[in-house]
């Protein structure tokens, strides 16, 4: 098993970081197209083997894709990070040419990898690898949802001062600050619906605060998360490399499903060894289905952005 991360920054060496650990792969690969960085992590990797107990083989490179060849699973992390005050749609024009690129050079070598997209604006850059690509859409998947289900079940440990592994508490829809839907219906600790549990309007704070998540960190850290991202992603490769066939909400691409046609959100989907598998429906409520809607539109909005800026370039 092969494995490799593209983006050696914060996140990237995270996600990379976790897979080590994990042993998910006997070779990871690091690439990054600044000098040394990825070599540098990856070394700094390699040297916590023994202190941490694990055997994966870790190595870094710059810019050089013939060394990621025939990897299995690839998670794309790179990218600019948002910066305070900017939004995961500032970032649409230089990201796009990024993701676009490394698409292109990762296949060139491992036309059979299933690939993991962590670039934001997420939604709409796994719409680009898809589109770009001409992939299988098993083969695409966006990660957010991962993550901003963890934020919900962080904020709902915080208010009912439970372990966050007894909760169960998704977030579908965009990765946006504006686009996200936690369902606060559905989450329940262990059994119990978190709603018999926390009054209305602490619920809603609830979903308020994860709504605003990734801003809240951005703007405490004066740059992206990565902690929890490089976490999520991992989860997910750890999913596809073990066939664990676990429920995730992930960015997939949509054909009539949940009411919408030809584009990339935010599902809950069965996640094993061949990328992602189907779809789970939630039989959403009609204020769910209009929230869904809502962030669809969204999406599409800056998909079509994405558009614009490829038709002028």
């Amino acid at each position: 098993m092969k494995i490799t991360v593209v983006g050696a920054g914060a996140v990237g060496a995270t996600c990379a970081d976790n897979i080590a650990r994990k042993e998910l792969a006997e070779e990871l690969v690091l690439l990054d197209i600044k000098e040394g960085v990825a070599e540098g992590k990856a070394l700094d990797i390699t040297q916590t083997c023994s202190l941490l107990g694990f055997d994966t083989r870790v190595v870094g490179v710059t810019n050089d894709y013939s060394k990621t060849a025939d990897s299995d699973v690839v998670v794309i992390t790179s990218g600019i990070p948002r910066k305070p005050g900017m939004t995961r749609e500032e970032l649409i024009g230089t990201n796009a040419r990024i993701v676009e690129s490394v698409c292109k050079n990762l296949l060139q070598y491992s036309p059979n990898a299933i690939i993991v997209v962590i670039s934001n604006p997420m939604d709409t850059m796994t719409y680009l690898a898809l589109k770009s690509t001409g992939l299988p859409k098993n083969r695409i998947i966006g990660m957010g949802g991962i993550l901003d289900s963890a934020r919900f079940k962080c904020y709902l440990q915080k208010e009912l001062n439970c372990s966050q592994n007894d909760l169960h508490a998704t977030v579908i829809g965009g990765h946006g600050d504006t686009t996200m839907i936690p369902l606060t219906r559905l989450a329940t600790l262990n059994s119990t619906p978190v709603s018999n549990l926390i009054a209305a309007d602490k619920l809603k704070q609830v979903a308020a605060d994860t709504m605003v998540g990734g801003a809240t960190l951005t703007k405490l850290l004066g740059t992206s998360a990565w902690y929890a991202p490089g976490a999520a992603g991992a989860a997910l490769v750890e999913s596809i490399v073990r066939n664990e066939r676990k429920v995730f909400p992930c960015c997939v691409f949509l054909e009539g499903e949940y009411g919408q046609n030809d584009i990339c959100l935010g599902v809950p989907v069965v996640i094993g060894k061949h990328g992602w598998e189907n779809i789970i429906d939630y039989k959403l409520n009609e204020e769910e289905k209009a929230a869904f809607n809502k962030s669809a539109d969204a999406v599409r909005n800056m998909n079509q952005v994405l558009d614009t800026l490829v038709a002028s370039a």
